[in-house]
């Protein structure tokens, strides 16, 4: 079976650092962040902080040469995910496989457009509540990645290698038989979960305590669900109460990354939820107005930094 012995990353934030400390608790040398010089700069003179443990990572510039990956992650948000398909494509050779760990329904097929399809596992993580302050990061449980090929009934090479790997870095992973349906799933998880979130500037704990928040998030989600009927994937209402029993499992005082982004006064992922919700909606003739609404809220939040 094929190997994987050299991991690069893209994105150091809250998602991508969780999982750069498992790697490194594994074998430091394994592992190097993908970073320009600026970022390379501020993580080592600031250092990198992980639950209070500083790490010392590796780092390579886009333009350095280097081995080819056998794994490469992306963790960036949305908006930077052009810039990261350049940085990382010095270092894709011809068996790199790549896990786009970014929110939403689309990034599998924009990096596969750029580097083939082949090279390409759909992913994404669930059930982390972890928080980036500066280099500072932090979370209770470190997020379960679910990925895998579109149909998992026997897994493919490149499948079985990201387990081995995982298995050995002890990365919480489940390899769904259905991988488009879960994406879809988590994508609802998103839209509901991460745009109400960014409005009520509401943690964890508020979101599963108040009725009214929790309403307003199933209200969102029926939306998807409405739209899953049309494009064959039929997620229902026991969907929802999925991810219900994810939060009750989170942090009270976490917070999603929609929300962190809007404290922070950062740019949201707004466009590739209930954006693409209301996309979608045109195109199936499905009435989107609670994401209707949700956006104009959120793209006026990021017009009042």
């Amino acid at each position: 079976m094929k190997s994987i012995n050299r991991v690069y990353l893209s994105g150091l934030g809250a998602v991508g650092a969780s999982y750069a400390f498992k790697l490194h608790e594994m074998d430091p040398c394994c592992l190097k962040i993908i970073a320009d010089r600026q970022r390379i700069d501020k993580y080592s003179h600031n250092g990198i902080f992980i639950n209070g443990k500083p790490y010392a990572f590796n780092y390579i510039e886009p333009s350095q040469s280097a081995e080819p990956a056998d794994l490469i992650l992306i963790a960036v948000k949305q908006h930077h995910l052009e810039q990261s398909i350049k940085d990382i494509s010095k270092f894709v050779g011809k068996d790199t496989i790549i896990l786009s760990l970014l929110n939403g329904i689309v990034s599998e097929e924009i990096v596969g457009k750029a580097f083939g399809m082949d090279k390409v596992l759909y992913s994404f993580c669930v059930g982390t509540d972890a928080t980036r302050e500066g280099t500072s990061i932090n979370f209770s449980k470190v997020g379960t990645i679910v990925f895998g090929d579109k149909s998992n009934t026997d897994y493919s090479a490149n499948v079985s290698a990201v387990k081995e790997l995982f298995d050995r870095a002890d990365i919480p992973y489940r390899i769904p038989l259905d991988m488009l349906r879960e994406l879809w799933w988590k994508f609802m998880m998103n839209v509901g979960i991460n745009q109400v979130s960014a409005v009520l500037k509401a943690p964890y704990g508020v979101l599963v305590r108040v009725k009214e928040a929790e309403d307003l998030i199933r209200m969102a989600s029926r939306e998807v669900v409405a739209l899953s009927e049309k494009a064959g994937i039929n997620l229902n209402e026991s969907d929802i109460d999925d991810y219900f029993k994810i939060l009750f499992n989170l942090s009270p005082d976490g917070k999603t990354s929609m929300l962190q982004d809007v404290e922070a006064g950062r740019k949201t992922e707004v466009e590739i939820f209930s954006g693409t919700v209301i996309e979608l909606g045109r195109k199936y003739g499905v009435q989107t107005p609670v994401n209707d609404i949700l956006y104009k809220m959120i793209r006026t939040l990021e017009q009042t930094y």
